[in-house]
């Protein structure tokens, strides 16, 4: 696969790579860091469960559409700039939820910092498509699954432990000064990695022309689908996860944050392993991995929800769930992205969009049945890893966009 859209190797700086890694930690942080203060948040504004949640539904909503409108913007006016006012926008919303008053508030701007914080991780997946092809690509978004991970680690660590200092205000305002630092070294280090030359043109005609090419693409289709299916289960083990183990399993802030921390580390370990057994092995094998693993762990926690299990039961079927969906996210975003390097952030923006679309969908509907019962998440999860494994199904009815993703790989790995 010739990589025609990435420009001179003069424009990679040495710290490009890190920084753009570093953007992908605005979705996990936005969503983690508050989670152990979630309960003590919903009394405190007087708010239901299943309305409390809606704050976690509003940022995953922001987060698709704000991807949805910076992709296509990005490939038309480049990504440096799309991502500086971004950036700017998510510090400001992460001051205005730490000040919100009401829950509806709250709610609103949670949906605005999500808005905001989709740009980061559309600009990292746009621009690595920019400088990286082959195996190296494929290398590059195991890596973004890794810091995926280990941002959900360290997010509900630190929130389990800022917690004990701090309210959950002051935790929504630590986001904005995580987003100032970010801003300090964006402005530093990130140089434009979309040439003029090779932006789009046509404006928004163009724009839905780019859509239409997408969404009729087999390959892409059914990729972009298996994932969105995929991150509704893992959004909604993040909305539910808080509630069943503090509220049935009576773990505290710091202990669940522990135990998160444990599956998350499980994400970040298992996501670099799947981009190098991607690589090496084969993209769409290492995809139905995945969802076997992702199907057990759901499976594990439906069983939980139709009868009494111990602690452990729950942690490792969580465990599986996580895991097995790291393992799917470096191929399956290869393969949606690949074979569209002229349109890297429409394709992305597509990808983030129904990731995170469908995560605000699940969530709120483990919270049907209030905080006291495992029931909800089971029965979502079962469900959407099924759905995944029909898009899959989909997905392995075009072999040949796979089968050159696959040979540009081991050439580049060879070379």
């Amino acid at each position: 696969m010739t990589d025609t859209a990435a420009p001179p190797r003069s424009t990679r700086t040495r710290l490009l790579p890190t920084l753009l890694l570093l953007l992908t930690v605005f979705g996990p942080i936005s969503m983690d860091l508050y989670l152990p203060a979630l309960p003590a948040l919903t009394s405190e504004l007087g708010a239901a469960t299943s309305v409390a949640q809606l704050t976690v539904t509003a940022c995953l909503v922001g987060l698709a559409v704000g991807q949805l409108v910076a992709g296509p913007l990005s490939d038309r006016f480049g990504r440096r700039g799309i991502l500086l006012v971004g950036i700017a926008a998510y510090i400001a919303t992460s001051a205005l939820c730490a000040m919100s008053p009401t829950i509806e508030l709250l709610i609103a701007a949670r949906f605005v910092q999500g808005l905001a914080g989709g740009v980061g991780i559309v600009i990292a997946q746009a621009a690595g498509r920019d400088v990286y092809s082959g195996g190296a690509l494929i290398r590059f978004y195991g890596r973004l699954t890794v810091v995926g991970g280990l941002a959900a680690i360290v997010g509900p660590l630190l929130g389990g432990v800022l917690i004990a200092v701090t309210d959950w205000r002051g935790l929504f305002a630590f986001l904005a000064l995580i987003g100032a630092g970010i801003l300090v070294i964006t402005l530093q280090t990130f140089p434009e990695t979309l040439p003029v030359a090779h932006r789009t043109q046509g404006g928004w005609t163009r724009t839905m022309r780019d859509y239409r090419t997408l969404v009729t693409d087999a390959a892409f289709l059914g990729a972009v689908l298996n994932q969105g299916f995929l991150y509704a289960a893992l959004f909604a083990y993040l909305a539910g996860a808080t509630f069943m183990l503090q509220d049935i399993y009576a773990l505290t802030p710091l202990g669940y944050a522990l135990a998160f921390g444990l599956n998350s580390a499980g994400f970040m370990v298992f996501g670099w392993l799947a981009g190098r057994l991607a690589e090496r092995w084969s993209l769409r094998g290492t995809l139905a991995a995945g969802i076997v693993v992702a199907g057990l762990g759901a499976a594990g926690l439906l069983a939980s929800g139709l009868a009494a299990m111990p602690l452990w039961v729950v942690i490792v079927s969580l465990f599986a769930l996580a895991v097995g969906v790291a393992i799917t996210s470096p191929p399956a975003t290869t393969l949606a992205l690949a074979d569209h390097p002229r349109m890297a952030g429409t394709a992305s923006s597509l990808l983030g969009m129904v990731r995170f679309g469908f995560g605000g969908i699940a969530a709120p509907l483990v919270g049907v049945a209030g905080a006291t019962s495992i029931l909800p998440l089971g029965v979502v999860t079962v469900t959407a890893v099924a759905l995944a494994a029909v898009a899959y199904v989909v997905l392995t009815r075009r072999s040949a966009p796979a089968a050159t993703v696959e040979q540009a790989a081991v050439a580049a790995s060879v070379g």
